[in-house]
């Protein structure tokens, strides 16, 4: 019997494949840790068959945990980590390691197609912003620094379409990465006039197919199904990229409420529904990413913080390499579990934190590969509980920040990640938003997400909604409301967090110079 769904969510730095039952309980789970390299100049760059290759493991894995998997999976459905470049010959083959989103290399290049005559017109076609991450500017870059890769490629793929086309030998990519990068979301197609602004009309041929997963399916080949141990022939869905796909799985298109949606992982993705193009609200900043949803007619209106639990963990690096150089033993485990309670000791709204720590800089709601993180208002009195609850209302006022520059804040917010763990951040949040916050108990939202898709295209479900109904409705938690005293807190905070990283740009500015001008191009 045919009564199980796989879904593999390829991240930068895990790759997890997840067996779904058909009614969407997750019944086991299966992960690899993937690797990548930081590069001199702000490059960040992954092996494409090594990435293959441990997807493949984990398929094993996973094989081995549930009994007789091979035969009862009725669709396999891929996502993975968003952006990039992933650059392939006409054999299929890699010509060079795939870019990642953490790559700033092309941030030069970016900011000039941001400050080009047309770029509003590409902005009012895409509904998203340039930053260096995107392929548009990488493909420029690479075009100019690595003109021998760039010459021998014939497609040009993100992360999860190469798994997709190893799992099946089709070449193509999805409707949200697509259109994003590089078409109209109006028409859900390439756009010509986009890539004229790039500069890219000359390598159209480089951009796969666009194909919806919710209605077309590929076969997992004979090569595939040997290195997977699963069945030849398997349907296998692209689904969309992975934000979407914990958008999903999360919670953001659970209820007809104005509704949002905060995914607080590595990087803060903060998500706003339209429920149809007449919502989708663009800014004069010409910031954000407007995304399709696996849903005729609906969207995703995005801001992405580039740092959002990374501050988190280059707190947790500082207390435990001062603890190791005092000789003191604490796992990670035991210094993450003390940050809530340091946080409910803390004033709130002491102290400000900028939460750009990311050598990249900053993309959402401004975009500056110059910004960095700092405190604002550190004084004799405060200490490692202040300082850990500035850095959780910084997570917070950034994600405030993201949903005002898509408009307004939302009624509800769902909210996802690793950090969506911790009780103070989330009465944080929700008083800095001045929403109600809930999380899932699903644990794999990413991965629901895309299995949710396979759901839908090989006709357990004859819609998204339906599927929705069962798959996620159930599994949402208490509506935690804010705080009236944090919500008046932050509120009077807020234009001093604004006008604050509006006010060191120029210092950003210039301490980069700096730092080129002294022969450091890493910071």
């Amino acid at each position: 019997m045919r009564d199980i769904i796989v879904g593999i969510d390829a991240g930068t730095s895990v790759i997890k494949s997840i067996a779904f039952d058909l009614q969407g309980s997750q019944l086991q789970a299966a992960s690899v840790k993937n690797e990548y390299q930081l590069i001199e100049g702000g490059g960040a760059e992954q092996n494409l068959n090594l990435t293959w290759s441990k997807t493949c493991e984990t398929l094993r894995k996973l094989t081995a945990l549930v009994p007789d998997l091979k035969n009862r999976v009725a669709a396999i459905a891929v996502t993975g980590q968003g952006d990039g470049t992933w650059l392939i010959d006409a054999h299929g083959e890699p010509v060079a390691d795939g870019l990642l989103w953490l790559d700033a290399r092309a941030a030069e290049t970016a900011n000039e197609i941001t400050q080009s005559s047309g770029n509003r017109r590409r902005f009012e076609l895409t509904g998203t912003g340039v930053n260096a991450c995107q392929q548009g500017p990488q493909l420029r870059w690479l075009q100019q620094n690595n003109p021998q890769a760039f010459s021998a490629a014939k497609y040009s793929l993100h992360c999860k379409d190469w798994l997709y086309y190893n799992l099946t030998g089709d070449i193509a990519t999805d409707p949200s990465e697509g259109v994003f990068s590089f078409g109209d979301y109006r028409t859900r197609q390439y756009s010509e006039e986009v890539l004229n602004v790039l500069g890219l009309t000359e390598h159209r041929s480089l951009l796969p197919e666009m194909i919806d997963g919710t209605e077309t399916r590929g076969a997992l080949s004979t090569s595939a199904a040997n290195a997977c141990e699963l069945l030849e022939g398997t349907p296998v869905v692209l689904a969309y990229v992975d934000v979407v796909c914990t958008a999903l799985g999360s919670g953001l298109y659970a209820s007809s409420g104005d509704r949002g949606c905060s995914i607080v992982g590595s990087t803060g993705m903060h998500i706003r529904l339209a429920r149809s193009i007449e919502d989708i609200d663009l800014n004069d900043a010409c910031t954000g990413y407007t995304m399709c949803m696996p849903v005729p007619g609906v969207y995703a209106q995005m801001q992405s913080n580039m740092s959002a639990t990374l501050n988190i963990d280059w707190l947790l690096d500082l207390l435990g390499g001062l603890l190791d150089d005092l000789g003191v033993k604490r796992s990670r485990a035991e210094l993450l579990s003390s940050l809530d309670g340091w946080v409910a000791t803390a004033a709130p709204a002491s102290l400000l934190y900028q939460p750009y720590i990311s050598e990249a800089g900053e993309r959402g709601p401004f975009i500056d590969t110059n910004a960095r993180a700092g405190f604002t208002g550190l004084c004799t009195r405060h200490g490692i509980a202040d300082i850990t609850r500035a850095i959780f209302e910084g997570l917070a006022l950034a994600s405030r920040d993201c949903y005002l520059a898509m408009g307004s804040l939302p009624g509800e917010v769902c909210l996802s990640g690793g950090a969506a763990r911790s009780r103070q951040l989330l009465n944080i949040i929700a008083a800095t938003l001045e929403s109600s916050v809930q999380t899932s108990t699903r644990d794999e939202a990413g991965a629901a997400g895309a299995a949710m898709m396979a759901a839908v295209s090989i006709g357990h479900y004859a819609s998204m909604d339906e599927c929705i109904t069962e798959w996620v409705e159930p599994l949402m938690g208490e509506l935690i409301t804010p705080d009236a005293e944090l919500v008046s807190a932050y509120q009077s905070i807020y234009p001093s967090y604004a006008e604050a990283h509006h006010a060191l740009q120029p210092v950003w500015k210039a301490l980069a110079e700096h730092r080129n001008g002294c022969g450091n191009s890493v910071d």
